[in-house]
């Protein structure tokens, strides 16, 4: 393929503006509480879709979002959508929704489509109006044909309306929400022009607050930038106590979730988006990753997320769109490591954490490479290591032992490691546990050409005969040796016979509990030379330790008799 010069079109495009703010405060500060969450999934969410969502999907994802304690949930747009204002009024006719859950609707600047929102509201217990109207100087003079005053006139006439349709239905717990829509391409002092005339129209007093949602409806700058515009607006808002202001950031430039937490740190109280971050163009703000890097820090997100595999298979059902498998906290691969390097550090953490809770400690939790537990999200640790052509000694070590209960010493488990990696290389593909274990055994235990018969072992003070039945590839041998233990009295009779090895390392273990524990023996001889491993499992730890002695000496055809041939 040739290489190509790219370079970027001059005057096309401008830089971003900045915002005076010398003194900005937000960098030295710390999300501390959880603001007020708002989905708009039923509504921002669906209008994205390629096919939006029945009534049956609707209602379905009404009923997650509540079971996860969502309190303000925009379910539509019911003036521009019949689905929408058949769903609404099914919310609202069969008492669907819970008292401590608040519906929100919206509706442009427009006097029509107001009075059909509110028709549609009607018999609600809480509602939220939410009215906007764009204000940025591109849809002022190409869309609107608006001058500054018509444009500010706009929203103050028809907040007016919103508020007399609104007093016609006392019954209803009625909040009043306002967008200057594209609020971040909108100059600065004039949205807090608009948005004091709205406040003043609507009648706003610390008892009764205007949300006043200030969207990045097309993210264009850096998230500082969107976090100065907030700061500058909070602390030039008078009587700030009269609004609560919220953030509805976008995510075409990749960076919707750092804009919210800054907006956030910068004054914000209240944030919309969308659970996973569906929505137009790259995105809506990511809801679920901002509860969970709230959760992380030890900040209660206000939002169950205990089980967050569940509700991503019904977001996917519902949207009818993939969460991608890297997503974060949630997708399918999220907490799998493949590299070496990477599981190494897993497996020491999880070892070293154990231990601490044995200890009856409580620790932080603080595993590398894993932000979270897994399982406060309802995960468990079996995928947490998996095996290709990536990774190393740490994965499958700790497969073996987390799915089969083997823990392998150090070396045995890099010399393994090697034959898992040619058999990764080999086929290119993902290695499973069962297919590591299955290996782990024809390798060390299965089908030994030396394998023990019997044994008849005898103390007399420190020392050990015995006397052991083994079959070779030659027929059956008698073993008969001494030593201060039952597999150095094995290794003088093999010597006796011919053999030419030794004692390295002997290491033993145990898999299972109680009456159906097994003994897992771990014997490192020097034979011929050079070091071997050998495995044996049993349920007496005397046995298996002599059988992965004679499997150790069963991979080694060096170590097999100079002196004279087996009877």
């Amino acid at each position: 393929m040739s290489s190509t010069s790219f370079t970027a079109p001059q005057g096309k495009y401008r830089p971003f503006d900045i915002v005076d703010l010398p003194d900005r405060q937000w960098p030295g500060k710390r999300i501390e509480k959880a603001p007020i969450w708002a989905s708009v999934d039923l509504r921002d969410g669906n209008q994205s879709l390629v096919d939006p969502m029945d009534g049956e999907r609707k209602w379905r994802f009404f009923e997650l979002l509540v079971s996860m304690g969502f309190k303000q949930i925009e379910v539509g747009f019911p003036s521009a959508s019949q689905t929408d204002y058949d769903f609404l009024r099914d919310l609202i006719d069969n008492q669907r929704v819970p008292d401590d859950v608040t519906l929100q609707v919206l509706t442009p600047a427009r006097e029509p489509l107001i009075r059909r929102t509110l028709e549609a509201l009607k018999g609600a217990n809480r509602a939220i109006v939410h009215l906007y109207n764009a204000t940025s100087p591109l849809f002022r003079d190409t869309v609107l044909n608006l001058d500054k005053s018509a444009c500010k006139e706009l929203a103050v006439t028809h907040a007016r309306l919103v508020r007399e349709l609104m007093d016609e239905q006392p019954d209803t717990q009625w909040t009043f929400q306002y967008s200057p829509e594209h609020f971040t391409t909108t100059e600065l002092e004039y949205s807090l022009e608009v948005c004091e005339a709205v406040l003043d129209a609507w009648g706003a007093t610390s008892a009764t607050p205007v949300i006043l949602n200030l969207p990045a409806t097309v993210e264009v700058a850096t998230p500082n930038v969107y976090a100065d515009q907030i700061e500058w607006f909070c602390r030039h808002l008078s009587e700030r106590q009269r609004a609560i202001v919220s953030l509805h950031p976008h995510n075409d430039r990749g960076t919707g979730i750092a804009a919210a937490e800054l907006g956030v740190m910068a004054g914000a109280d209240r944030i919309e988006g969308t659970l996973f971050g569906n929505g137009e163009r790259t995105g809506n703000v990511d809801l679920i990753t901002l509860a969970m890097n709230l959760y992380i820090q030890g900040v209660d997100p206000r939002l169950d997320v205990s089980n967050l595999t569940p509700v991503m298979r019904e977001v996917e059902h519902c949207n009818q769109l993939p969460v991608h498998p890297r997503h974060p906290y949630v997708g399918d691969l999220v907490f799998t490591a493949f590299s070496g390097s990477h599981q190494d550090a897993i497996k020491k953490g999880m070892n070293q954490r154990q231990a601490l809770v044995e200890q009856g400690e409580s620790p932080l939790w603080n595993v590398p490479y894993l932000p979270v537990d897994p399982m406060d999200v309802g995960r468990n640790y079996e995928a947490v290591i998996r095996v290709n052509s990536q990774s190393g000694k740490g994965g499958i070590s700790y497969l073996l032992e987390q799915d089969h209960g083997i823990s392998l010493p150090r070396r045995l488990a890099i010399e393994f490691s090697q034959v898992v990696q040619r058999a990764a290389d080999e086929t290119g593909r993902e290695i499973t546990s069962e297919m590591i274990h299955r290996s782990f055994l024809e390798e060390y235990c299965l089908d030994t050409p030396y394998r023990l018969v019997s044994q008849r072992i005898e103390e007399d003070g420190e020392q050990v005969s015995i006397a052991a039945q083994v079959v070779t590839p030659k027929g059956e041998l008698t073993l008969n040796g001494k030593g201060n233990g039952p597999l150095s009295a094995l290794i003088d009779g093999l010597n006796q016979q011919g053999f030419d090895v030794d004692v390295i390392d002997y290491q033993e273990s145990s898999r299972g509990r109680g009456a159906e524990a097994e003994a897992v023996a771990f014997v490192e001889l020097r034979a011929a030379g050079k070091s071997v491993f050998g495995v044996g499992i049993h349920f007496n730890t005397t046995t298996a330790t002599l059988v992965a002695a004679l499997a150790a000496i069963s991979r080694v055809s060096e170590a097999r008799p100079q002196k004279a041939e087996m009877a």
